[in-house]
C-alpha cells in the first residue's frame, strides 16, 4: 500500500474513533444531565415535605416544604433559614448533616418522636423529606375559623417579639439556640467581627454557664464587648421551657453607669469623711448601715467587720450597749423605747443628745434626716470641752466667791457696755435680786439705778462715756452721796479687752449725823487719777 493511502487509511480510523469518543460523551452528559433534572423535579404528586440543597443553596422545595420555609427567620443562606426551623425539633441536624455525602443518607429522630427527617445524597445534592408521625396516624380536621384565629395569633406572637427592643432567644439542652428574635440578631451581627449577617444558628452572645446558674425568673448581669472593645450591660432573666430555657436581655447600660457614679460619689464623701475626727454613721431607709467613716470605729470601739455587715440600727445600738458606749438604761424596755424616739426624732431632725458615758468620755450625739428617709447620727467626742468647761466654770465659781467675799461693791462691764459680773455686796448696794441682778442689764439700765438711789450728780454720764470709749484709759475716782446721807466713793478702772471694772464704798454712818438731806449737784465730786 503506498504511502498518501496508508495515511489516509489512519486519518478514517482517527476520525472515526473521534466521532465515536464524541458521541459517547455526548450520551454520557445528557444521561447525566438528564439525572439531575430528575433528581431536581420533584414529582407533583408528592405530598410530603422535601427540601432538596445544592450545598447551602435551595434548588427546590415541595409546596408543604415551602411553606415550612415561610415561617423561617430571614438570616443568611437558605440553609440557615431552614436549620431556624428545624433545629428546636433536630438539635444534631447541624452536625450529622456534615456526614451526609460520606454515609449516602441517615435518619434523624425528632427530640419528642413525633417526626423524623430522612435525608440522601443524590447526584451531588442533599434530599431532605420530613414525615410527622402524628398525621401519619390520624387525621385532625379543623374548621376554617379555628385555623384562621391559630394564624392571626401568630401572626401576633411573630410581631410582638420582632419588634420588642431587646433581645429574646431560646436554646435546646445543648445550649444551640434555637429560635431568636430580630433584636437578638441584629446584636449578633453589631458584634461580629467579620460584619456578615449572622447564619443560623447564631453565636452565643453570652456565657452559657453563667447562664445556667441563673436563678429561674431571676435575672444575672453579664457585659458583652463591641468591636472597640467597650462593655455593654445586659440583665438577663432565664425562664424554663420544659427541656429548653426561654432568655429576655434588657440593656443596664444606664443603670451600671448610675451605679459606678453613686460608687465614686460614695468613695468620694468616704475619703472625705475618713479625715473627720466626728464619726458618722449613715443608715438608709430600711435602717441599716449604709455608710461609715473610720473616725466611727475609733469612737465607738466597734469592729469595722461587723459595720462591713451593714447592720441595723437597732443591732447598732444594742452593740454600743453592750460595750458600755453609751449611757446604762435603768431596764431594758425604757431602753428600748428610748431608742425608738431616737429614731422618730432623727428623722425629724430634732435629735441631739450629750452621752456621759461610765468611763469618763462624754459624747455628743446628733440626728439628721437625709433624703430618701435616710438618717445620719454624728458621734463627737466633746470630753476635753466638756472638761474644759468644767475647769472654767469651777474658776469662775472661784472667781465669783472671791468678789463675793469683798465688802466693796463690784461690777465689771463689758466693751458693749452690758453688765457681765457683779459680787453681792454690789447687789446688796443697790437692792438688786441676787439672781436677776446682771441679766441683760446695760451701763444706762445700771446708771439709772444708780442714780435713782443718790443725789443728782454729772458722774453717771461721765461713767457711761468712759465705758463705751475705746482706745488707751486710765483710772478714776468719784464721789457722791447716797439717799440716806452716806459717801460713796467710786472707782472705775480699764480691763482687758475693752472691759471696765467699777467699785463702790459707801462710808460707814456717823452717829453724829443730822438726818440725810438731798445734797446739791454741787456736792458731788470726781478726781481722775
Amino acid at each position: 500500500m503506498s504511502p498518501n493511502a496508508l495515511f489516509t487509511f489512519f486519518s478514517l480510523v482517527v476520525g472515526s474513533l473521534g466521532i465515536a469518543f464524541l458521541v459517547l460523551y455526548g450520551l454520557a452528559w445528557i444521561g447525566a444531565r438528564k439525572e439531575r433534572v430528575d433528581a431536581i423535579t420533584l414529582a407533583s404528586q408528592d405530598n410530603d415535605i422535601v427540601f432538596l440543597f445544592d450545598d447551602e443553596k435551595l434548588v427546590n422545595a415541595t409546596p408543604s416544604a415551602q411553606s415550612v420555609l415561610a415561617a423561617a427567620a430571614d438570616v443568611g443562606s437558605d440553609w440557615s433559614r431552614l436549620l431556624s426551623v428545624m433545629i428546636s425539633k433536630f438539635p444534631t441536624l447541624q452536625y450529622e448533616i456534615a456526614e451526609l455525602a460520606d454515609r449516602g443518607n441517615m435518619a434523624l429522630e425528632s427530640r419528642d418522636g413525633s417526626a423524623v427527617l430522612k435525608c440522601e445524597w443524590r447526584n451531588g445534592l442533599a434530599r431532605l423529606t420530613l414525615f410527622d408521625r402524628e398525621t401519619e396516624q390520624a387525621h385532625i380536621d379543623m374548621d376554617r375559623h379555628s385555623l384562621m384565629a391559630m394564624e392571626q395569633e401568630l401572626e401576633t406572637l411573630r410581631a410582638t417579639t420582632e419588634n420588642v427592643p431587646f433581645p429574646v432567644w431560646r436554646e435546646v439542652e445543648d445550649g444551640t439556640i434555637s429560635w431568636a428574635n430580630s433584636a437578638y440578631i441584629a446584636l449578633a451581627d453589631s458584634l461580629s467581627d467579620t460584619g456578615e449577617t449572622t447564619s443560623w444558628p447564631p453565636a452565643a452572645l453570652f456565657d452559657t454557664k453563667l447562664l445556667a446558674q441563673a436563678v429561674p425568673n431571676e435575672s444575672r448581669r453579664l457585659n458583652l464587648k463591641d468591636r472597640n472593645g467597650e462593655p455593654h450591660w445586659f440583665d438577663i432573666h432565664r425562664f424554663t421551657i420544659g427541656c429548653d430555657s426561654l432568655y429576655a436581655a434588657s440593656s443596664a447600660d444606664r443603670t451600671v453607669k448610675a451605679e459606678e457614679t453613686l460608687r465614686e460619689f460614695t468613695q468620694t464623701l468616704t475619703k472625705t469623711f475618713s479625715h473627720l475626727t466626728i464619726g458618722l454613721a449613715v443608715f438608709d431607709r430600711n435602717r441599716r448601715l449604709a455608710l461609715f467613716n473610720p473616725a466611727l470605729t475609733d469612737l465607738t470601739a466597734l469592729p469595722a467587720e461587723f459595720l462591713i455587715t451593714r447592720p441595723a440600727l437597732t443591732s447598732f445600738l444594742d452593740r454600743l450597749r453592750d460595750n458600755q458606749m453609751m449611757p446604762e438604761p435603768k431596764d431594758y424596755k425604757s431602753w428600748r423605747q428610748e431608742m425608738a424616739a431616737l429614731e422618730n426624732a432623727a428623722e425629724d431632725g430634732t435629735y441631739e443628745e450629750v452621752w456621759t458615758l461610765p468611763g469618763g468620755m462624754t459624747y455628743r450625739i446628733s440626728g439628721r434626716p437625709h433624703p430618701d428617709g435616710a438618717i445620719a447620727f454624728l458621734f463627737e467626742d466633746i470630753s476635753a470641752e466638756m472638761s474644759l468647761t468644767r475647769r472654767f466654770r469651777a474658776e469662775i465659781e472661784t472667781g465669783q466667791a472671791v468678789l463675793d467675799s469683798l465688802s466693796e461693791a463690784i461690777a465689771v462691764f463689758s466693751g458693749e457696755g452690758m453688765l457681765v459680773m457683779a459680787n453681792s455686796a454690789y447687789t446688796s448696794l443697790w437692792g438688786l435680786d441676787p439672781l436677776e441682778g446682771i441679766a441683760e442689764t446695760s451701763i444706762t439700765d445700771a446708771t439709772r439705778v444708780w442714780h435713782a438711789k443718790c443725789a443728782p450728780s454729772p458722774l453717771w454720764g461721765d461713767i457711761r462715756d468712759f465705758v463705751s470709749q475705746t482706745g488707751e484709759r486710765s483710772d478714776w475716782i468719784g464721789q457722791t452721796r447716797l439717799w440716806d446721807g452716806r459717801r460713796l466713793n467710786c472707782r472705775f478702772v480699764p480691763l482687758p479687752s475693752g472691759q471696765t471694772l467699777v467699785g463702790f464704798t459707801p462710808e460707814a454712818r456717823a452717829s453724829t449725823l443730822r438726818p440725810a438731806l438731798r445734797p446739791q449737784a454741787s456736792g458731788t465730786h470726781f478726781v481722775k487719777m
